[in-house]
């Protein structure tokens, strides 16, 4: 053998054990999963509930167009000219140089999505004794939380600082998937309940949504999510806040 060439080695073979959870066996499982749960979560509502949620929904313009815009976004996720545009709105926001009071205020601005920061909200609103409205946001809070792992484990969309070097991180690296974006889902479903709720002025209905408007804009402003994260949060947000205006009121009178 010509010692200028590479030297082989026999390595021995390699079994590679197929995974039940690779990537595309697990959306199918996971969407059966969620429409499973939604059936049964339907089945599960006393049939007062589940009628006034159906004549609701088909009065409810809003909810309709959401759920439409929600689906776009989603769909959207598969088209890579989407993804290439999402990555420059990002990157755009991200890279910039900004100075640390703004990191400082941004990092604290994005803990309003949180769902301790919901909880607390309940709480005071329990102390004001407007306690249905307490359990309201818990509930709503809970079940949204659960909808959105299981959509994130569907979806399964990598973080932006896993798929782009150099991404400014402000605070820590978020755990799991990407879309939707929960700490956006939150702020918006708690803006959507409060507005229904207490039937709020134009005026101060726009001053919510611009405050959660603004904690999405901080979530792609730390490096936790993309654009069409913070949109698909949006929108899901808002459609929570409605479906427990709708269904709240008649569980919580088949409960107590």
């Amino acid at each position: 053998m010509d010692k200028s060439d590479p030297e082989i080695v026999s390595l021995p073979p390699v079994t590679i054990r197929p995974s039940f959870w690779s990537a595309h066996q697990r959306r199918p499982a996971f969407l059966l999963l969620l429409v499973t749960g939604l059936v049964l979560f339907f089945i599960w509502l006393p049939g007062e509930a589940r009628a006034s949620l159906w004549t609701a929904l088909s009065a409810q313009r809003e909810l309709v167009g959401l759920l439409f815009l929600f689906a776009l976004v989603t769909l959207s996720l598969i088209w890579s000219v989407g993804q290439r545009l999402d990555s420059r709105i990002f990157m755009f926001i991200n890279q910039r140089s900004y100075p640390k009071w703004l990191d400082r205020f941004m990092w604290l601005a994005t803990q309003l999505g949180n769902m301790l920061t919901a909880f607390l909200v309940a709480f005071l609103f329990f102390l004001q004794n407007f306690r249905r409205l307490a359990i309201e946001i818990v509930f709503g809070t809970l079940t949204l939380w659960l909808l959105v792992e299981t959509i994130k484990a569907i979806a399964d969309r990598d973080r932006p600082f896993l798929a782009h070097k150099n991404v400014r991180i402000i605070g820590w690296r978020e755990s799991g998937d990407s879309f939707p974006s929960g700490h956006t889902s939150q702020i918006f479903f708690l803006a959507t309940l409060l507005v229904l709720h207490f039937h709020l002025s134009l005026g101060t209905s726009v001053a919510l949504y611009v405050v959660a408007a603004s904690v999405g804009f901080t979530r792609i402003y730390v490096g936790a999510h993309y654009p069409r994260d913070v949109f698909g949060g949006a929108a899901l947000g808002s459609i929570w806040g409605i479906l427990t205006i709708l269904v709240a009121p008649a569980w919580l009178a088949w409960q107590f």
